[in-house]
């Protein structure tokens, strides 16, 4: 899920000017029935925060005996998160972790100097139909944390906090808003928030990051008397006050944000980096294929194959 998309800035109009920095509106590819929507990095914005790859999947239905296959593959500078609405993915790494990702739950893997990782849809669920919907995020390491050994943490459901309130419901999967905080720890300052809205009702976006970012997943927002239906980025200005409001139909939107880093970041393949020598360096070390006293190993239980070091 590697291409850079053509995208086409849907400009607001009137106040909503003031109100929102860039509108990204992002380029759906078909992925043999699977389609998948990038948002980020755009040609618009890199980043929203320390947030540099979004991601949605889906939505899709398999047949039995299908679904998803990304073979391992690996990871430097970053954080991942997988978010899902519907359907469930089998996690597995190098640091021998395995574990499902199911809907509402956090998995939070921090690849540091290097990780390994494979997502399948596998085992039970390829013997029925079954369905795949969420949201996939990179986070963007502080550069003193680039090299840190890889880590991951696992966050059911229950354990973030729940927001509701006045036709609304949000609940907080990564770091803190509205004076609550995620379990999961996090290197940088963010948030990253998943929230209902009735018709009609108002959400403020939290005043106290520097960097804030909605993504409409369905329904439709009003932002200073514009509209953005479901497929809509807004990134907002620091410091200003904003409230959304969902439509007629109310709405589901992804709130996201934090401090921006120290800088950009090259992105090549599946590497974050802050130099272009700390991706070449994992590349060569990719290509070497030393699983066993390299600086990438393969994850136990899924170490048949691996996606190899493209060509490009």
């Amino acid at each position: 899920m590697s291409w850079n998309p053509a995208l086409d800035p849907d400009c607001p109009t009137g106040d909503a000017v003031d109100a929102i920095e860039t509108v990204i509106v992002p380029r759906a590819r078909d992925l043999g029935g699977f389609e998948v929507r990038r948002a980020l990095p755009a040609p618009q914005r890199q980043m929203v925060g320390p947030f540099i790859f979004f991601d949605q999947m889906g939505p899709a239905e398999f047949v039995t005996g299908s679904g998803i296959d990304v073979r391992p593959h690996p990871h430097i500078g970053l954080a991942t998160v997988t978010y899902l609405y519907k359907g469930k993915i089998h996690h597995r790494d190098s640091l021998g972790t395995d574990q499902w990702i199911e809907p509402g739950a956090v998995n939070w893997m921090v690849a540091g100097h290097g990780i390994t990782h494979s997502e399948r849809t596998d085992g039970e669920v390829r013997t029925r139909p079954h369905s795949l919907f969420g949201l996939q995020t990179w986070v963007a390491l502080p550069k003193d944390a680039e090299d840190d050994p890889a880590a991951f943490e696992h966050a059911p459901k229950e354990s973030l906090p729940l927001l509701e309130a006045e036709g609304k419901q949000l609940r907080l999967i990564l770091g803190t808003a509205y004076g609550a905080r995620a379990p999961v720890k996090t290197p940088s300052e963010m948030f990253y928030a998943d929230a209902l809205l009735d018709a009609g009702a108002s959400l403020p976006l939290p005043d106290d990051h520097e960097d804030r970012g909605v993504y409409v997943l369905d329904g439709s927002v009003i932002v200073a008397g514009e509209a953005f239906g479901a497929g809509r980025m807004m990134v907002f200005r620091p410091g200003d006050r904003i409230s959304l409001r969902a439509g007629d139909t109310g709405a589901r939107v992804m709130l996201l944000g934090g401090a921006t880093l120290e800088g950009p970041r090259h992105i090549w393949w599946n590497f974050v980096a802050s130099s272009r020598d700390r991706i070449d360096a994992a590349k060569e070390a990719w290509r070497a294929g030393d699983w066993a006293h390299g600086r990438f190993r393969l994850p136990p239980g899924d170490d048949a194959e691996h996606i190899p070091l493209p060509e490009a």
